[in-house]
């Protein structure tokens, strides 16, 4: 960005101080590069919902900023028999509305969990393993597996608990309204305006002690260039994505601090499964509609993996906030495959490759991205695009709003198309089951797969390590399906992992979480 004239510096500067004065009362104003969609805590399991909710309902168990597991609403936790876990409940943890937690509520939540209605990605996934809950008293609830499931508390680590006596009835709507967004956490819900900014005030009486921030402004600044020039005017506290292009100017800026880490989020492309027939948005180079989807060919899939290159879009797009990567996970990561190298820049390789599966003129598509929901989403897509391009794949770029882009995405409207998942639980089986396991809604499986991809060996491989008790076992049947899905079968097309960055200004510290999430309980004063 250009430097500011003398009067606009001399008017930032003012600003910041400004805004030291509103952080000093002890408001917080967090500016977020990710639309969240609904207030509704089960409505769809992305990042920009669960971050801003989870201000206001609590989990049994949560994950700290490096994904390790912490009680919650839940002192503690064990297996009674090897496929019944039990939870026993904090006493005196109130509602916003002053009624006490109990185990029914708990039990409430794990019944409307699966019953969502619209969700573009449903968290019913993450407590597929539960075939009965049991409240044993106020303060006890037990959960039935089918089979031994250790990854059970990690998994409920997702759920945010709701309550039964607001929650019954309640559509998403009803949340939205803010009649029913009534929970146990930090903050209360003041208003809410979609696609603009949610309010929050401090639960004074929250179970877990007063958080430092008597108010919390929670805002949506999808372009990148003005989260920065927010957080330099003072308008902002904390800014999150902070854009690649600003972080060595915001390195040297004595006003700001900068925070990162190692996140656990992939981004990577992903073609439409569920037609054979007569694909969307693909044809022969005349513009004339392909009898046959050539995604369903794994040699077309291979071809357009090893068509990228990944470095490049790490340093030029990202600009060294990303890492090349060919599976999910970061190494060392529960199920992070050794085996499975970044796949190797190759052009001509690809070329030969659309030879064989019958497309030596190669085809053209579009490919679909967001255009405000990860970092340089749209810039991505259009450099991948560009080196399709260049083997022989005409490819134009589609880049929606992500409130559209979700929604087309649930759809399946899109026949190639960017994805962004973060394995939030710390290991490789919460992308296994919800985004490679068959979409199955009566299984809760597949919750978020809107590619429809399926495998039915995939799938054994998968439960039968969901079922395995013993750590090293368990890991390398993980360390199988990650080589299934990424080698054996290209399902999708791993671009790199992101590396988290938050900005404040100086007098602030934010705790950067590799889950990405930004909360006004990440921030405190620096003293």
């Amino acid at each position: 960005m250009p430097r500011l004239p003398a009067h606009r510096a001399l008017l930032a500067c003012t600003m910041i101080a400004a805004g030291a004065a509103h952080a000093s009362a002890q408001n917080l104003t967090i500016g977020i590069g990710g639309s969240p969609t609904s207030l509704d805590p089960h409505f769809y399991n992305a990042s920009p919902n669960i971050s801003l909710t989870q201000h206001m309902f609590d989990r049994l168990v949560e994950t700290d900023a490096q994904a390790r597991l912490r009680p919650m609403l839940a002192e503690s936790w064990r297996a009674v028999e090897p496929t019944v876990w039990e939870f026993r409940l904090r006493a005196g943890v109130k509602w916003h509305d002053g009624r006490d937690l109990s185990a029914d509520d708990v039990a409430f939540t794990i019944e409307r969990v699966p019953t969502v209605r619209n969700s573009p990605g449903s968290f019913a996934g993450l407590i597929r393993a539960i075939t009965r809950v049991e409240v044993v008293d106020p303060l006890t609830i037990r959960f039935h597996t089918v089979a031994p499931h250790p990854l059970l508390p990690v998994e409920l680590a997702s759920i945010q608990v709701i309550s039964r006596h607001a929650g019954t009835g309640a559509e998403t709507e009803q949340y939205n309204a803010g009649t029913a967004a009534i929970g146990t956490g930090p903050y209360r819900l003041v208003s809410y305006r979609s696609g603009d900014r949610t309010e929050f005030a401090r639960n004074d009486a929250y179970w877990g002690g007063a958080q430092p921030w008597a108010r919390v402004s929670y805002r949506f600044v999808a372009n990148d260039a003005s989260r920065t020039a927010a957080l330099l005017a003072g308008d902002v506290d904390v800014i999150d994505q902070v854009p690649s292009t600003d972080l060595a100017r915001l390195r040297r800026e004595p006003r700001v601090s900068l925070f990162e880490i190692q996140g656990l989020r992939l981004i990577y492309m992903i073609p439409d499964y569920s037609r054979t027939e007569n694909p969307l948005w693909v044809t022969d180079n005349n513009g004339q509609a392909l009898p046959r989807n050539p995604f369903q060919d794994v040699r077309v899939r291979r071809a357009m993996s090893v068509a990228i290159d990944r470095a490049a879009l790490a340093e030029r797009v990202m600009e060294g906030t990303a890492r090349p990567t060919g599976q999910w996970l970061p190494p060392g990561s529960f199920g992070y495959n050794p085996d499975v190298p970044v796949p190797a820049y190759d052009p001509d390789g690809a070329r030969r490759l659309l030879a064989e599966a019958g497309f030596p003129q190669g085809f053209r598509i579009t490919a679909s991205c967001p255009n405000d929901r990860y970092p340089n989403d749209a810039r991505t897509c259009q450099a991948v695009a560009q080196m399709w391009t260049r083997i022989g794949v005409r490819t134009e770029v589609q880049a929606l709003p992500w409130a559209t882009y979700s929604a087309r995405t649930s759809r399946q409207e899109f026949n190639m198309r960017m994805g962004g998942w973060g394995s939030v639980t710390g290991e490789a089986s919460y992308m296994l089951v919800n985004i490679f396991g068959t979409y199955d809604r009566e299984r809760r499986r597949g919750a978020s797969n809107s590619s429809r991809f399926s495998n039915a060996a995939l799938d054994t491989l998968t439960e039968q390590a969901a079922a395995t008790l013993d750590d090293e076992r368990r890991e390398a049947m993980l360390r199988d399906a990650v080589r299934m899905v990424t080698v054996e079968h290209q399902a999708m097309i791993p671009l790199f992992q992101l590396v988290n960055f938050w900005a404040t200004r100086r007098g602030l510290t934010y705790e950067a979480r590799m889950d990405e999430r930004t909360t006004a309980m990440s921030v405190r004063p620096a003293n």
